[in-house]
């Protein structure tokens, strides 16, 4: 019983061919086309209206420099909203709690960000690892910590992301299943949980919604530390 709860986040196969490059790739397919035309429907005007607001606020505090990222992270934030909400549907697949492809996204932009920084700018790079008035005797230990925390961040970019995408789905589940087995014993109880269940969900729609934020928020943190 309790290792069916896992079963939801296994990638689905069918006839011996792996269905993950189809979940990643089927958000793609529900974006509006954008139109030539001076007067669009309203749905693609509240997409432009969204997408002009994000990309104000999350480039706020980036130098001119990063701007030309600005393409890349909008659309990275949309196609992880997006996969995370098609998650909370029933019988779905989210990628998004695989931690193989958060990593597969948090790496190479998180590289880029420390390959940009070592290019342009390489003493503003590396004096990262080494705090300004730091004593001798503690130079070494210091340069050590800051250069595994460095390493570290696309790491605590994916587990982050897999973690609370994963907890959510599972609590979902667990709560679902004790409505489900209470209903002929205890209506009462199912009812107020299945109330729970409701109010949960709507947290976890949040919590997809904020966790894709955080993701590029970070991302852009880390372009700003080297533009």
């Amino acid at each position: 019983m309790t290792l069916s709860f896992f079963d939801q986040f296994m990638t689905p196969i069918f006839l011996g061919i792996p269905l993950a490059a189809i979940a990643i790739a089927l958000p793609w397919v529900l974006f509006p086309t954008p139109t030539t035309r001076w007067v669009s429907n309203r749905f693609l005007a509240l997409q432009g209206w969204f997408i002009n607001r994000f990309t104000q606020q999350l480039l706020l505090p980036v130098n001119l420099g990063g701007h030309k990222w600005a393409a890349l992270l909008t659309s990275l934030m949309i196609f992880l909203i997006t996969l995370n909400m098609l998650g909370l549907l029933p019988y779905t697949f989210t990628p998004t709690t695989q931690l193989s492809i958060n990593l597969g996204l948090a790496t190479p932009l998180w590289l880029a960000t420390v390959i940009i920084g070592m290019r342009n700018q390489p003493t503003h790079a590396l004096g990262h690892l080494l705090p300004e008035g730091t004593p001798g005797p503690l130079i070494p230990v210091l340069i050590i910590i800051e250069t595994i925390s460095l390493f570290i961040r696309p790491l605590a970019l994916g587990v982050r992301l897999t973690a609370n995408l994963t907890a959510g789905h599972l609590l979902i589940q667990l709560i679902a299943t004790a409505s489900f087995v209470l209903l002929p014993l205890m209506p009462a109880v199912a009812f107020t949980i299945t109330l729970v269940l409701f109010l949960l969900t709507l947290l976890e729609v949040a919590v997809a919604m904020i966790q894709a934020y955080v993701f590029v928020l970070l991302l852009t943190l880390y372009l700003q530390e080297n533009v």
